[in-house]
């Protein structure tokens, strides 16, 4: 390991699943999925209520993976419910390419991500509204990953929400999941995985963890090893 490696890992929370992934980007094309959740599950309210879930070092944990990456992607529905700008402001380094996967063509022109020239900003759909671009690809997790490689990005987020996470999910598309998990109940809400209904413990998915603590929070590093074989 390197100094600088050596130094991220002291001194930055989380810093060793950090310095991991960047080891593995260096490999490899690599697919990673985040999502932020209380412990019982919920990644909103029911009424969509979400700012914030987790605290100050799980955010600041996110826009870490945000500077690592080539590309961050969320669906349309977390582009209209939140508006998100996808940057890396609350970190040192580079924002990514924003992905929108938009099949049904209702993004609206207005989100930062078409106004704020802060990064180039793709959408998987007919339409490409504002300052963006249209990739012709179809919505397919597969698909899309093999588009953004076929550009030269090679490593890449997805962030939300949690149908499209879950769409990676279920076509075995991700290598790594960071599951952040803040000390809250809410007792009903939105959830923050959808995958089809299990009938035996024996088909949960079962990858390794490694935990660590972001303050108040807790940072599940899931490692996929069938993509990674």
């Amino acid at each position: 390991m390197d100094g600088a490696a050596a130094r991220i890992e002291d001194e930055v929370p989380a810093g060793a699943a950090l310095v991991d992934l960047v080891q593995a980007m260096a490999d490899r094309p690599i697919a990673i999925g985040q999502i932020g959740q209380t412990l019982d599950g919920r990644i909103a309210t029911v009424s969509g209520h979400s700012h914030y879930v987790n605290g100050e070092g799980a955010l600041d944990h996110l826009h870490r993976l945000r500077a690592l990456v080539d590309a961050v992607v969320i669906g349309a529905a977390t582009l209209a419910m939140d508006d998100p700008a996808l940057t890396t402001r609350r970190v040192p380094g580079p924002n990514p390419v924003r992905v929108v996967l938009d099949p049904s063509g209702r993004a609206l022109a207005d989100r930062k991500l078409f106004t704020d020239g802060q990064a180039p900003t793709l959408v998987v759909g007919p339409y490409a509204p504002g300052h963006s671009e249209r990739l012709d690809c179809g919505a397919s997790p597969g698909r899309v990953l093999a588009a953004l490689r076929e550009r030269g990005l090679r490593s890449v987020l997805i962030e939300g929400g949690p149908r499209t996470l879950s769409a990676f999910l279920q076509a075995n598309t991700l290598d790594r999941l960071h599951l952040l998990v803040a000390p809250k109940i809410l007792g009903s809400g939105k959830p923050g995985i959808l995958l089809p209904e299990a009938a035996t413990m024996a088909a949960a998915l079962t990858p390794h963890v490694t935990t660590y603590r972001l303050s108040e929070d807790l940072l599940f590093d899931c490692r996929f090893t069938s993509r990674e074989a």
